[in-house]
C-alpha cells in the first residue's frame, strides 16, 4: 500500500509541475522514448544484475525536457516490463513508484539548476546532467532497496554493500557517457545525438549477445564439470564396491595407482597422462568381479579352467570401464596391463612397444605390489627380493627401462603404500580432490 501512495503522490507532483514547454521538442521526446523501450527490451541480465540503457534515456529526458516527460517515459518503460515479465503485484507497484519518484526528483533538480543560471544550451550543462545521473542512480537504488526491505526484510545495508558498491565503477562510466551525450546534443543537435544513441543500442545488443554466448559457454562448462563429477563418482563407486567384496584387491589397486603415477611423473609424462595412469591403476582389477570366490580367495594352485577365467579379467574390466563416458583411454590401458614384452601375455599377445606405455607402467606396479603387499594372500617378500625379481623378468615380462626407473624411485624417494590401514587407500581415491582438480583445469 505504501508503494501505491508514493506512486499517486509522484504522479500528482509531476502533473502539478508540468509545463507545456517540457514536452518540446517532440522529436526528442519520441527519440528518448524509443531508446528507453528498445534498450529495456535488450536488457542484459548477468550474475543478478540488470544492465540497460533505458536509465540513460530517462536521465536525458529529466535534463532536456522536464520532470513530467521523464516520469512518463519511465512509467511507459515499466509498463512494457510488466507486460513482458508479469512480476508479482507488490514488485510491480514498487517498480512503478520508484520509476515515478526518481525521474521526478531528477527533473526538478535539473530545472532548479536552470533556474540558478545553468543554461541547457551550454557545454557546461553536461556537468549538471552528470550530477543528476549520480543523484538519481543512488535514489533509484535506495527506493528499490527499501521495496525489498518492506517485501522480504532484506537489510538495506547489505544491499548497499553487495549490489550498489560493486556497480559504482560502471555507473560512473555511464554518468560520463550521459555527459558526453548531452554535450553532443548541445553542440550538434538531434541528428548527431540520434547517431550516438543508435550506436549505444547497437553496443548494448552486441554486449548482450556476447554475454549470452559467454553464459552458454559457462553452462556448458558447468555441465562438463557435472559430467566429470559423475565420472569420478562412478569411478569411486566401482572401487569402493570392489573394496566391499575384496578389500585386499581394492587396496592393491590403490597401491598400483600410486606407483604407476610415480613412474609416469619420473619419466616426464604430462599431468593428464599421470591422471590417466592413476585412474587406470585404481580400476585395473575391476574385472575381477567375474571371479568366483574359489578364485578370488584362492590359496592353492589354479586349475586350467580357473586360469582361463583369470585371463578374461583385463578385457572384462575394460568393457565395464569403457561404458563410462570419458574413460575410453583408461579402458584401453586396463585391457593391456597383463600383456608381456615377449608377447606371451594376454588377452591379445602384444609385444614390446605394441603395448601402451601406460599399460607397461601398470604391469610393473602390479607385479611389485603383488610381491610386497602386507595384506596379500601370498607371503610377502622384502623390497630387495622384489627388486631382484623385477630385474629378473625385465625385458621378457616387463619393460626393462621402466623397471629401472621404478627401482630408482623405490631406492631414492622411498615411494611406498601402507596396506594395513585404509588411510593410503582413501588418499589415492580422494574423490573431492579429483573433482576440484578437474574444475581448476
Amino acid at each position: 500500500m505504501v508503494e501505491l501512495v508514493l506512486l499517486v503522490a509522484a504522479l500528482a507532483v509531476a502533473a502539478a509541475t508540468s509545463r507545456a514547454s517540457d514536452w518540446e521538442p517532440l522529436s526528442l521526446l519520441v527519440v528518448l522514448t524509443i531508446v528507453a523501450l528498445t534498450s529495456d527490451a535488450l536488457t542484459i541480465e548477468t550474475r543478478g544484475h540488470r544492465l540497460s540503457g533505458a536509465f540513460i534515456a530517462i536521465v536525458l529526458a529529466m535534463c532536456f525536457l522536464g520532470p513530467a516527460p521523464a516520469v512518463a517515459i519511465a512509467l511507459v518503460t515499466m509498463a512494457f516490463d510488466w507486460v513482458r515479465d508479469r512480476p508479482p503485484l507488490n514488485y510491480a507497484l514498487n517498480n512503478l513508484a520508484t520509476y515515478a519518484i526518481f525521474p521526478l526528483v531528477g527533473g526538478l533538480l535539473a530545472r532548479g539548476a536552470v533556474d540558478l543560471g545553468a543554461h541547457p544550451d551550454s557545454a557546461a550543462y553536461g556537468f549538471v546532467v552528470f550530477g543528476v545521473y549520480l543523484v538519481t542512480i543512488v535514489l533509484n537504488f535506495a527506493l528499490t532497496a527499501l521495496g525489498f526491505r518492506l517485501a522480504e526484510g532484506s537489510p538495506m545495508a547489505r544491499q548497499w554493500r553487495t549490489v550498489l558498491v560493486p556497480l559504482l565503477p560502471s555507473e560512473l562510466a555511464a554518468a560520463t557517457l550521459v555527459l558526453a551525450f548531452s554535450v553532443i546534443y548541445v553542440a550538434a543537435g538531434l541528428a548527431a545525438f540520434v547517431v550516438l544513441i543508435v550506436a549505444l543500442v547497437a553496443f548494448q545488443y552486441l554486449t548482450r549477445a556476447l554475454l549470452i554466448s559467454q553464459e552458454r559457454a559457462e553452462q556448458l562448462e558447468a555441465r562438463s564439470t557435472e559430467l566429470a563429477s559423475l565420472q569420478v563418482g562412478v569411478l569411486a563407486a566401482l572401487v569402493q564396491t570392489l573394496s566391499l567384496r575384496d578389500k585386499m584387491t581394492a587396496r592393491h589397486s590403490a597401491a598400483v595407482a600410486r606407483y604407476a603415477r610415480a613412474i609416469a611423473r619420473a619419466i616426464g609424462c604430462s599431468e593428464e597422462q599421470q591422471d590417466l595412469v592413476h585412474t587406470a591403476g585404481l580400476l585395473h582389477d575391476i574385472g575381477k568381479f567375474i571371479f568366483p570366490d574359489r578364485i578370488l580367495f584362492a590359496d592353492r594352485r589354479l586349475s586350467a579352467e580357473d586360469w582361463e577365467i583369470v585371463k578374461r579379467h583385463p578385457a572384462q574390466g575394460a568393457r565395464v570401464v569403457g561404458k563410462v563416458a570419458g574413460l575410453g583411454p583408461v579402458a584401453e590401458i586396463i585391457r593391456c596391463h597383463h600383456e608381456r614384452i615377449d608377447g606371451r601375455g594376454y588377452p591379445r599377445g602384444l609385444r614390446g612397444e605394441e603395448i601402451p606405455l601406460l599399460s607397461r607402467m601398470i604391469s610393473i606396479a602390479d607385479t611389485y605390489d603383488v610381491m610386497t603387499a602386507r595384506d596379500s594372500y601370498r607371503e610377502p617378500v622384502s623390497q630387495a627380493e622384489a627388486i631382484a625379481e623385477l630385474r629378473r623378468v625385465a625385458g621378457t615380462q616387463l619393460d626393462a627401462e621402466l623397471v629401472e626407473v621404478f627401482i630408482g624411485l623405490l631406492e631414492e624417494s622411498g615411494v611406498g603404500f601402507q596396506h594395513t590401514t585404509d588411510a593410503d587407500f582413501e588418499a589415492e581415491l580422494n574423490v573431492e580432490a579429483r573433482v576440484r582438480a578437474f574444475v581448476a583445469s
